[in-house]
């Protein structure tokens, strides 16, 4: 017998979708996608392209880009501490959406904070960025709006009026749970 294996390459940018998290912060911690789904969870980051590319197009693309209009690229070393950071950004976030009342992700969010800011990168470095964005998260009211998204599950800012935005991107993820709804009815209606 003889089996030939195939790798698939999916190509990807970093495009103004990525980054509709509303905050840097969030932003980073979306850079996992379908994070909740082991079978389909993929991590942008495990890529080292991804890591070049990602300091330019969050320049050009976060909702916090006047903050930070120019991002230098995380070191390798550094590396590892981003995502541990991206992990505590998520969970302290995810857990204050879903009402949990939890203070250890706090504790370690705080941690990796301080740890980051320890180091003395310039604030321009992505990795001290995406810190800052997260204390900015935790001490200025806004974490007040944040929701998920009812399609893929990102965390964002909802600065909506009245609070109701359902999606972190309406052209992207609205547009296809839209589309799911309605082509369920239309078999419905058909059997």
């Amino acid at each position: 017998m003889h089996f030939t294996s195939y790798i698939f390459i999916m190509t990807f940018s970093w495009t103004p979708h990525r980054f509709s998290g509303g905050a840097l912060a969030l932003d980073i911690a979306n850079s996992v996608i379908l994070r909740a789904d082991p079978e389909r969870r993929v991590d942008r980051l495990a890529d080292p392209e991804n890591w070049q590319s990602l300091p330019d197009a969050a320049s050009t693309h976060s909702a916090e880009r006047a903050l930070f209009p120019v991002l230098e690229p995380v070191t390798a070393e550094d590396q590892p501490r981003l995502l541990q950071l991206r992990e505590a950004i998520d969970a302290h976030f995810r857990g204050r959406i879903s009402g949990r009342d939890d203070p250890l992700p706090l504790a370690d969010l705080l941690e990796q904070l301080a740890s980051t800011f320890r180091l003395g990168r310039p604030a321009s470095s992505l990795l001290t960025a995406t810190a800052l964005s997260a204390l900015r998260l935790l001490s200025d009211g806004n974490a007040e709006r944040l929701k998920q998204c009812g399609h893929c599950g990102w965390l964002f800012l909802d600065r909506s009026r009245n609070r109701s935005r359902l999606w972190c991107d309406m052209a992207v993820c609205g547009n296809r749970t839209k589309a799911a709804r309605h082509y369920r009815r239309r078999k419905e209606t058909a059997s």
